[in-house]
């Protein structure tokens, strides 16, 4: 059993059809880590936060803790939430929706358990097991934003948009963030770039999901990501 406390944070808007799943591949770690997972219920109108309560009853030994959001307020504020209420050495984000596979988990982290990293990025652009082919448009979308995110921090990412980061508890929970949607992604690049943060890339699977599938993110958050990295680099 390793000796750091993971937190996990799982941000969850109308996941029924995904929460149950993504819980019962958590639970292949605990054989491994000491973790807690943070699900934060971002006021969802579906099954979700009851899945949730059952998994809590049924699993107490996985150590999930619920925090519910009563509106919908996007996931940088799910985020803000779990990290706030996480109490992990390392702290890593976790989606619901099942295109990050939690088995990729003890690779993200690797780099902080053994002391070289402070920060961890996930990219499903570096050499890969395998990867759902989906929206070109996205592609593009993707790589003009981490170029554009890459330009102002000075730092050589493939994959700034990725779920999968990971961080020093201590460091990620003195952070403050103002950003909304999906405005996390760019903000704490952006932060961690300015603390001069040993920040390191590894590769990982991804499995993404269409639109008809529930995927959330759409154009307007591309054109905010670009607003965002001119905010946080220039002007924060």
């Amino acid at each position: 059993m390793n000796d750091h406390l993971i937190s996990i944070i799982v941000p969850a808007y109308n996941e029924e059809k995904s929460i149950g799943i993504l819980f019962d591949r958590l639970e292949c770690l605990r054989d491994v880590y000491d973790f807690e997972i943070l699900v934060v219920d971002d006021g969802s109108t579906d099954s979700t936060c009851r899945i949730i309560e059952d998994f809590i009853q049924k699993k107490p030994y996985l150590k999930i803790h619920l925090l519910r959001h009563k509106a919908n307020k996007g996931k940088t504020a799910a985020l803000i939430t779990g990290i706030q209420n996480s109490k992990g050495d390392i702290v890593i984000i976790q989606d619901a929706d099942l295109e990050y596979d939690p088995k990729e988990i003890p690779a993200v982290i690797a780099p902080i358990e053994s002391g070289v990293a402070d920060v961890v990025y996930g990219s499903r652009f570096l050499v890969r097991r395998a990867s759902r082919v989906l929206y070109f448009r996205h592609y593009l979308a993707n790589k003009l934003i981490t170029f554009m995110s890459n330009l102002f921090t000075d730092m050589n990412f493939t994959d700034v948009e990725t779920c999968y980061k990971a961080f020093r508890g201590d460091l990620i929970r003195n952070l403050k963030f103002s950003s909304s949607r999906f405005g996390f992604e760019i903000e704490v690049t952006a932060k961690i770039s300015k603390l001069k943060c040993r920040v390191y890339e590894v590769p990982i699977s991804y499995y993404g999901r269409t639109y008809e599938e529930g995927k959330k993110i759409g154009w307007r958050d591309g054109f905010s990501a670009l607003y965002y990295i001119l905010r946080y680099n220039l002007f924060d």
